[in-house]
């Protein structure tokens, strides 16, 4: 491949992005659109995501959602907000929240549907428009870490698009790799608290 990544990470990112969402109607209906746009990526990045997508054209759409709720609703451990890995439910994550939902605002944008802001997708559609989604997927890659790992436990095609994403990013330092394993020994901390205040950021960049 001889493009730059500024070239093509956001197309990845996007690709990413739309296959780790829930596999609605219009998620579905991007599948052949996704599939001619990673012919322009390097092949690390889009083998893996050719791998999910043809989970996802194989499969029938009825199936492929009750098969996505079970794992990403059901399994902790296969969380796709990147602060539980760190923060759990303590008050901790709902400050690493504010963090991230301040990341939409500087960029002008901000998160939809009641999503929290450090779901995975949405920092995959902040990266693709501005750097700092990089940067957060970078400094959350324990949590990228860990979820690969349940995920290729499960032996889940979701594992590949993870797997992309951390293609895409510096290579973890010994300090995440360590702390990956202790999470990995432990799980996240538990502290039931109200994250109510976090759960939304409104279509103007604001906080509700």
């Amino acid at each position: 491949m001889t493009t730059e990544p500024t070239t093509w990470r956001p197309v990845a990112a996007r690709a990413a992005s739309l296959l780790l969402r829930y596999p609605d109607e219009e998620v579905l209906a991007a599948l052949p659109i996704i599939r001619a746009a990673l012919d322009a990526l390097p092949d690390a990045v889009a083998k893996p995501l050719r791998q999910v997508l043809t989970h996802c054209e194989a499969t029938a759409p009825g199936e492929l959602r009750a098969a996505y709720v079970q794992l990403f609703d059901f399994r902790r451990r296969c969380c796709l907000h990147l602060s539980y890995y760190t923060c759990g439910d303590t008050r901790r994550r709902g400050e690493a929240l504010v963090g991230f939902a301040a990341a939409y605002r500087a960029a002008g944008l901000a998160v939809v549907d009641g999503e929290l802001p450090d779901y995975l997708p949405a920092l995959l559609d902040l990266a693709a428009e501005d750097d700092t989604g990089w940067r957060l997927l970078h400094d959350n890659r324990v949590g990228l870490d860990l979820l690969a790992e349940s995920l290729g436990r499960e032996e889940s095609p979701y594992r590949h698009a993870v797997e992309a994403i951390r293609t895409m990013l510096p290579a973890p330092r010994p300090a995440d790799l360590a702390a990956a394993l202790r999470l990995a020994r432990t799980g996240p901390p538990v502290e039931e608290v109200g994250l109510e205040p976090y759960g939304l950021v409104d279509t103007t960049g604001g906080r509700r």
